[in-house]
């Protein structure tokens, strides 16, 4: 689904990501970790078309997103760690422009925005702007404008920050149901112990090298996942 090689990004003198190889396949909650710096947003931004990298290759579906940047992004979603949304729309405008965009039916949004509004009880604050929003209620709209449209391919920096207990239990369900379904998630995260017990696979970055990478049962052995960092960050 998600293929990393040999990525390079560099920012002046200096190697945000080094050399970083991983592959994320279909059905799979793939974990990204590592302490503030070492490289997990950029390589994020980097996969889904934001930035521009210096070397290596990175492919959704075979499909390098260098080349064919349009058809990638066709295929994916991405909640950044402080959802940049349109604050002047309301929330179903919102919703309605990214269905635009994903050329999504009538039909289609419908059942999604109502499907996914309901779930996280956000039926009453479509009609409101978005700049009345708190930061939980955007992250949540982020979550719904991203499934609405069917991705194969989902990328989220940290995405539970900002929910509350309900709404995380929620998003780790959908998480679990999507790549049931065949699709494929590509996440950073602080939260280690959610990702311990959520994830199909885990990869440690640290100063833009991953230093251990592997099934969550390869990385930590009889160790927690903290413990693992801890001990690899030292």
């Amino acid at each position: 689904m998600l293929n990393i090689e040999h990525l390079v990004k560099i920012y002046g003198d200096k190697k945000a990501v080094d050399d970083l190889s991983l592959m994320v396949n279909a059905g799979e909650i793939y974990g990204f970790i590592g302490h503030n710096g070492a490289g997990k947003t950029t390589t994020l931004k980097s996969v889904v078309g934001i930035l521009q990298f210096d070397c290596g290759e990175i492919t959704i579906n075979g499909i390098s997103i260098k080349k064919e940047p349009l058809l990638c992004k066709k295929q994916i979603a991405y909640i950044p760690d402080n959802p940049d949304l349109y604050e002047y729309m309301t929330g179903i405008k919102y919703l309605n422009f990214i269905a635009d965009v994903f050329e999504l039916s009538e039909a289609e949004r419908t059942v999604s925005i109502e499907k996914y509004a309901r779930l996280f009880e956000m039926s009453d604050s479509l009609g409101q702007a978005i700049a009345a929003y708190s930061h939980g209620m955007k992250q949540k709209l982020a979550i719904i404008a991203a499934w609405m449209h069917h991705p194969k391919l989902i990328v989220m920096d940290e995405p539970f920050v900002g929910l509350d207990p309900k709404a995380s239990h929620l998003l780790k369900q959908m998480m679990r149901e999507f790549c049931n379904e065949g699709g494929a998630i590509f996440f950073s995260t602080h939260v280690l112990e959610v990702a311990e017990k959520l994830c199909d696979k885990v990869a440690i970055i640290k100063n833009g090298k991953l230093i251990k990478q592997g099934t969550m049962e390869e990385v930590k052995g009889d160790d927690t996942l903290e413990e693992v960092f801890l001990e690899l960050e030292d």
